[in-house]
This record gives structure tokens, sequence and C-alpha cells, in this order.
């Protein structure tokens, strides 16, 4: 599957790295483009790099970007992104106190974006994963939420040929407990000398 990872930064690389070892193509895209080429060559090459410019052939598209970001290139993207699976990574979380949210009151990030870009299939996923622990080989759970029920298996199908667990929470509804969710992580890393490398799991 061909995968347009909208970022370069750590969680890109995390993904992108879990992807092509997965033996997906991932295309990298950035609005430096030389910072797209210097990740896709450290991924390899079943990578490219490219500027922020279009989604054209990708069928997955990664907005791997803080909230805001993401919600940016929806709304400028929006005619481009219909038909497509968008996953959102994104955890909008206030990070100077890391105390709150900081979507509208009722709405998620993965809300936001959806109502961005009403054309497209969007999906949370990834956002309770550190960027250290994707670049390992080690296996996580990557919690899926979003309303259209293929996009979230091919998500999960992704998730699997990426040696992580896919677990189907359902509904994009519960995009915003996972947000929820991974704001208590980031809030005790400190207290849990957890240096951004502990991870959520159902695992038994």
């Amino acid at each position: 599957m061909e995968v347009l990872i909208v970022g370069a930064g750590g969680m890109a690389r995390g993904i992108g790295l879990r992807l092509v070892r997965g033996g997906h193509q991932v295309r990298i895209a950035h609005r430096e483009p030389d910072k797209a080429a210097d990740l896709a060559a450290e991924l390899g090459d079943n990578a490219s790099g490219e500027p922020l410019d279009s989604a054209a052939g990708a069928q997955v598209v990664i907005l791997a970007l803080p909230y805001e970001g993401s919600k940016e290139i929806a709304e400028v993207w929006a005619d481009r992104l219909a038909g497509k699976i968008i996953v959102d990574i994104s955890n909008p979380v206030d990070y100077e106190t890391f105390d709150r949210l900081v979507t509208p009151p009722g709405k998620s990030a993965t809300d936001e974006i959806a109502e961005a870009a009403p054309g497209a299939k969007v999906v949370k996923a990834f956002n309770t994963t550190f960027a250290s622990r994707l670049a390992t080989t080690g296996k996580l759970d990557v919690f899926i939420a979003g309303d259209d029920g293929d996009a979230r298996k091919q998500i999960a199908s992704l998730c699997t040929d990426a040696d992580l667990r896919p677990i189907d929470v359902g509904g994009r509804k519960h995009a915003a407990t996972l947000e929820a969710m991974q704001l208590l992580h980031m809030k005790v890393q400190g207290e849990i000398n957890g240096n951004w490398s502990t991870a959520l799991t159902f695992a038994p």
C-alpha cells in the first residue's frame, strides 16, 4: 500500500520505519522538502520525500503533525483528501500545563479534522504511542477509532504488517477518550520517570 505521511518529525519517523519494515511504500511530505528527503533517505529504498503539495496516489494519508497543523492541512487539502483514509495521530493538549485538551467542548481533534475534510474517511490511531517506542522493534498496542468500519480494518492491517497490535475501539466518538487517555499518559511522565518511552497497553 502507498502511504503518504505529512510531517518529518519523530512520529513520522517512527511510523515510517514501521511501515517500511512491513513492506509498504512510504512518501514523506513536508513544507521543507529537504527535511522530507532526509527522512526518506533514513527510512530506505521504499520511501521517498516530496514537497507538501499533493496527496495523489496515496491510499492512506497520515497526518503526523500537531493538532493545529493537522487541522490546517485537512482544511487546505479538503478536496484532495476526498475518498482517502486520513489518520489523525494528534493529541490536542495544552503543552504548557498538560492539564487540559484544547479542542472545543465536546469535540475531539479527530472530529475537527473530519469536519474540515468531510469527504475523507478519518481514523484516530497512533496517538497513544510515543515516537521513541515506535522507532524500536517491540510490539505496541495501537487503538483505532473511526466511523468507517472498512477504513478501521485497513489501518488495522497496516498495523499488523508493522508488527503492532491493532485494537479497534469503534466509532469516532471514542477518539476523545483516546485523547484524554494520552493526556494523562503524557502528564505523568515526570512522576513515573517515564522519559517519554512508556506505552499504554491492554495486553494481559
